[in-house]
This record gives C-alpha cells, structure tokens and sequence, in this order.
C-alpha cells in the first residue's frame, strides 16, 4: 500500500522529453480534446498502459483466479466502451490513446453539442453547471460509462438550462450588438457601387493568328498610305521650288 503520507503520481512522463514527434503529436491531442496541459494527455496514457500490463500478464498466467481477473478487466473496459463484448486480448492490446480521450466528461459535453466548443465545455464543467446520473461532477477528466452517457445534462439550478442562454445560441443565430454591426456593415457593403475594373488588354502573343495578321495588315497599309502622302507633298514642294527659281532667272535675264 505504502507510506499513506506520501503521494505518488498518478502518470508517467515520456521517457524522452525532446523527441519531437512525440511534442508535436502530444500537442494536436491537447488541442483537439481542450486539455490544460500535457500531465492530462500523460494520466491518460499511463492509464491505458496499466490495463495493458495487466492485460499481458494476465495471458502467462493460467487457473481460475487468472481468468477471473481477466474477465473483471474485460468487463471494466465494456463499461466505460473501450472493447465490445466478445473482445480479446489483442482488442485490448490495440487501444489507442484517443479511443480513452473520447470516454471523457469534456468531449461528451462537446459531442452532445450542449456547449459550443471544447474548451467552453470544460468551463461548464469545473464552474458545476454539468450533472452526471444525477449528481454534479466537476471534474473534465471523469471517464463516464455507457449507462450513464444518456444522462448527461445541466444542473437544475443553472442557468444553462434554458436553450435561449446567450452560451447555447449558436453564434450566426445570436442578436447582439456586434451582429447588428456587422448587418449594418454588410449592407452598406451591398449598397456601395462596383468599381470600376479596367479590362487587362490581351497581349501579343495571346492573339488569334488571324487577328494580328488583319492588324498588321491594317498598319501595313496605313504606313503605306502616309508614305505616299509625305512623298506627293516633298515632290509639289520641289516643283514649287523650282518655278520660284526659274521666275528669278528670267527677271534677271531681262535687267540685263
């Protein structure tokens, strides 16, 4: 039994405390199932681990006390829904961790949607809003029977209990103040006018092969067009010129 003024710990910790996997794994466990800290993911494990060492014994070992004992372990795994009830050996052998997680107070609250998440279920819980087969349990970690799954509901004295409290009402059918402001906000959203997108000019290379060899035909021939517009002005220019020259000639033809 040993020394009663000594506490012993109820878990184990890893036996690598740098493992990395181990870290990251340890911590997607304690997120998805709202536990404080890992010393909680740790009982959990050690738990499992002593009905598997019982387990493992219990299969070298033969008579009538060995099988007893076997059966009292088979049936306290059936009570709380880790096994079935032809389950084996190798049925408790193969519990997961998760599987210990999913018998808890905290993540049946949770799945029984009478909280909207699991942290906000843990808070029912410790602040004695949550009764089990009728009596008040405060404790997250409480592993709970199948028999008294079913009875999983508020206190009476709680306010909860009404499904109109503002922690029950799911948040999108909530009216507060914040949901006013954000209507508020989306219809202006929705009265405000589109702006104006300017139209990403399609480039060169994204055009239809008909349609540049029509453009580069249309500037082929709008360059040929100035061309000889240039060229006529230069010549009318020239021969302007030139009869200018020949009129001062002949004036000075006829000075002489």
């Amino acid at each position: 039994m040993g020394d009663p003024r000594k506490t012993r710990s109820a878990y184990q910790g890893p036996r690598h405390p740098w493992n990395k996997e181990r870290i990251d794994a340890e911590k997607q466990l304690a997120y998805a199932y709202g536990l404080s800290n890992k010393k909680e993911l740790w009982k959990a494990e050690s738990k499992l681990k002593h009905y598997k060492d019982n387990t493992k014994k219990l299969i070298a070992q033969t008579g009538p006390q060995a099988e007893k004992e076997r059966q009292q372990l088979f049936k306290k795994l059936q009570r709380y829904g880790l096994v079935g009830a032809d389950a084996t050996a190798d049925d408790v052998l193969g519990l997961e961790t998760e599987q210990l997680l999913d018998r808890r107070l905290q993540t049946l609250v949770h799945k029984k949607e009478l909280a909207r998440t699991i942290k906000q279920a843990r808070q029912f819980i410790t602040h004695g809003h949550v009764m089990v087969n009728g009596r008040k349990v405060t404790v997250a970690g409480y592993l709970v029977p199948v028999a008294e799954e079913d009875t999983i509901t508020f206190a009476n004295a709680s306010s909860l209990t009404s499904p109109d409290h503002p922690e029950r009402v799911p948040p999108q059918k909530a009216t507060g103040a914040g949901n006013k402001q954000e209507a508020k906000t989306k219809q202006e959203r929705a009265e405000r006018p589109e702006p104006v997108v300017a139209t990403e000019q399609p480039k060169e290379e994204d055009k239809p092969v008909e349609q540049r060899i029509e453009e580069e035909t249309d500037n082929a021939a709008e360059v040929a067009e100035a061309v000889e517009e240039t060229e006529a002005d230069a010549i009318a220019e020239d021969h302007e010129e030139a009869t200018k020259e020949a009129a001062r000639e002949e004036k000075k033809e006829d000075a002489q």
